[in-house]
């Protein structure tokens, strides 16, 4: 694949993914289309968005035109869709903006796709879509039964039988794949792990849900791009893959981890409400992708979550502007809506 339209390049796994095959694949022309939502930054691409092999181009996903426009003058070959409103309690204050982009958006790309006749789609979706796991229930495997118990991933779960049914309806060669809760550099401070780093170096209560007892599975962003990667260049299409990290952990752990890599008492931890549905645990089984496609996480969670502290401490800065929204005023008239 060597001409690449990347949707959502601009957000947190987007950024990572665009660097990542700019750095080690220089021969793959990257079109990179994001919205610029308060989540997508300019920031995150950094030196990279002059590289002559990566094309910004600020636009919605939901614009059917704009979109058959870049893959004919760009001779687009895929499309991985990053491209989503991602937050539960965003999706249970707003659900609508979640069926917006979620939903429609994909059914415009997908309908693109296929009247383009792309030679591969990849839709990057999440373990969410499976609901809720008990204590001693089986880790999620992707046989397993969706059933998402949120906004959010209800309309990732939408758009999941999107892609699917364009696969089987119209042959479209199209991958799926499902990945458990990612961190790393470039988090939108929203998200559990930047906001306790944030408040944490900040002297800042860490706000936990509930009891703080449940439990995800933890993927270094890196390993989750790497696997994307190796799903676009080498699955067969049609096959849903599972991404995890093999790092379950309760929130409190992680939290408590947090403290005491930044040296801070716990007595900043204060639990809150808990979350309206709250699911209690998320496993992942990843073993198809490692045993059909080679891959596997790279990254103990120990030693992502200080290199994750560490980019903290060094980009204070960026950590500064996207709190602030500052970016959003410096980038606002750099690049006009397509």
């Amino acid at each position: 694949m060597n001409r690449i339209l990347v949707t959502g390049g601009a957000g947190f796994i987007g950024s990572n993914f665009v660097r990542m095959i700019l750095d080690e694949e220089p021969g793959v022309l990257v079109v990179n289309l994001d919205k610029l939502t308060y989540a997508g930054n300019l920031e995150n691409l950094g030196g990279y968005m002059k590289k002559a092999n990566h094309k910004f181009v600020k636009g919605d996903i939901c614009n059917g035109d704009m979109v058959e426009k870049l893959i004919d003058e760009y001779k687009i070959e895929a499309i991985i869709n990053f491209a989503a409103e991602s937050h539960v309690d965003r999706s249970i204050s707003e659900p609508k903006v979640f069926i917006d982009t979620n939903v429609t958006g994909t059914l415009t790309l997908l309908e693109a796709a296929r009247d383009k006749k792309l030679t591969r789609f990849v839709q990057v979706s999440t373990d969410e879509v499976y609901g809720s796991l008990k204590p001693d229930d089986p880790e999620f495997s992707e046989r397993t039964l969706i059933s998402p118990n949120s906004p959010y991933s209800a309309s990732k779960a939408a758009a999941d039988h999107l892609v699917r049914a364009f696969g089987h309806t119209w042959n479209l060669p199209v991958n799926i794949t499902r990945c458990s809760n990612n961190y790393g550099a470039y988090q939108f401070p929203e998200k559990m792990i930047p906001l306790m780093i944030n408040n944490a170096l900040n002297d800042k209560p860490l706000p936990v849900y509930g009891d703080g007892m449940q439990v995800r599975d933890w993927l270094y962003v890196n390993d989750h791009c790497r696997a994307i990667w190796v799903v676009l260049t080498e699955a067969k299409a049609g096959e849903v893959y599972n991404i995890g990290g093999c790092n379950e952990k309760t929130n409190m752990e992680v939290i408590r981890l947090i403290l005491k890599k930044v040296g801070k008492e716990e007595s900043l931890i204060k639990h809150v409400a808990d979350r309206l549905g709250h699911d209690r645990r998320y496993a992942i089984d990843a073993g198809k992708i490692m045993t059909e496609l080679g891959w596997k996480p790279t990254v103990t969670f120990e030693e992502g979550l200080e290199k994750t502290i560490q980019w903290y401490l060094d980009n204070s800065a960026w950590l500064s502007n996207v709190v602030s929204g500052d970016y959003q005023k410096y980038y606002q008239d750099m690049y006009g809506n397509r």
